[in-house]
């Protein structure tokens, strides 16, 4: 499943549900064409889908994160930007904004959850002392500005430190950082891909995947997160992307799906009934490609790591795949030395 490189989908692309009125100028809106009532059910129809693919991510991070190789500081909060959309007015008026920035969501159990003080489109006017609304953005669909805000969160807790968000009603929260595996997670407005660039995870809205089970849809992030914790962007990008090379990635990240699965309180089983779900139906796409195993082959890999797993568990409460999980490949494969 992974794609590396450089793409740039952002939730940004919410912007997408919006009607030819919504993208047009702001100057030459007419009003009367536009039902706000919509543009509002599609922004937060966007937010259900990116709730549940922020409860999930931030699980598998945050229960994982003592066998990470690269520990982040995160609050758990997800903002939005106006700027990102087809007609920042037209957003701004749907969800009753005087800004551009406001809650888009918060992950289930994160600290940004527990403060109980960030319900989704809350109006932000401050974070850590800066107003974000005072950046210039190059909107419509300007997803840079919203990239940077999210970096000025990842700064201001380095450290484990907390963050002071300022509200447009004049008042204030102190939000905590706790530690989680290195990896973002968001959301496409469209498309059916499920992706990892070394950073991030990103998956489309329309991936069937939202449709299952919790524990089935945690075991498509855990193979994308997989990719990431492994490394394996950066050893394809040394190694080279041929078919061998990302097949072994590709069977690595489904074996540490049950590892990741447990850790977070999910079935680790969920892996193999995710494969048996999705594969029959792929259609000659994503699991028929020669990169990859078969989807039979895959579900039997994840099977075969259930017994290691269980046992630690059992011994220790974690299953420490940092310790015990056997990599398909050398991780320090085309490094120079001295840089292990």
């Amino acid at each position: 499943m992974d794609r590396a490189g450089g793409l740039r989908f952002l939730t940004v692309l919410a912007a997408l549900f919006f009607s030819a009125a919504a993208t047009a100028d702001r100057d030459t809106i007419n009003w009367d064409e536009v039902d706000l009532a919509a543009e509002r059910r599609a922004i937060e129809n966007f937010q259900r889908y990116d709730q549940l693919l922020q409860n999930v991510g931030w699980k598998l991070a945050q229960a994982n994160w003592e066998f990470c190789d690269r520990v982040m500081p995160a609050t758990g909060l997800h903002l939005q930007d106006m700027a990102s959309y087809g007609s920042p007015q037209i957003a701004r008026r749907a969800l009753g904004l005087s800004g551009d920035f406001a809650v888009q969501t918060v992950a289930e159990g994160s600290p940004a959850d527990l403060s109980n003080s960030l319900p989704s489109n809350r109006e932000i006017v401050g974070l850590a002392g800066i107003n974000p609304n005072e950046w210039e953005s190059q909107g419509p669909f300007d997803w840079r500005r919203l990239a940077r805000v999210h970096d000025l969160i990842d700064e201001a807790v380095e450290g484990y430190d907390s963050i002071t968000l300022d509200f447009k009603d004049n008042n204030v929260a102190v939000i905590a950082s706790v530690p989680v595996c290195a990896t973002r997670f968001e959301l496409m407005g469209k498309g059916k891909k499920a992706l990892a660039d070394g950073r991030r995870v990103v998956i489309g809205i329309e991936f069937p995947a939202f449709q299952y089970d919790e524990d089935e849809f945690a075991a498509l992030l855990a193979h994308e997160l997989a990719h990431n914790l492994l490394s394996h962007t950066a050893w394809l990008d040394r190694n080279k992307r041929k078919r061998r090379n990302v097949r072994m990635t590709e069977r690595e990240a489904d074996r540490l799906i049950p590892w990741l699965l447990a850790n977070a309180g999910y079935d680790p089983r969920a892996g193999k009934r995710f494969f048996e779900k999705w594969g029959p139906n792929a259609d000659g796409g994503l699991f028929r490609n020669r990169s990859h195993d078969g989807w039979d082959e895959r579900a039997e890999f994840v099977e075969a790591e259930i017994h290691q797993i269980e046992a630690l568990i059992v011994q220790h409460d974690k299953a420490d795949w940092r310790t015990h999980f056997q990599r398909e490949i050398d991780p320090h494969q085309g490094l120079e030395n001295g840089q292990r």
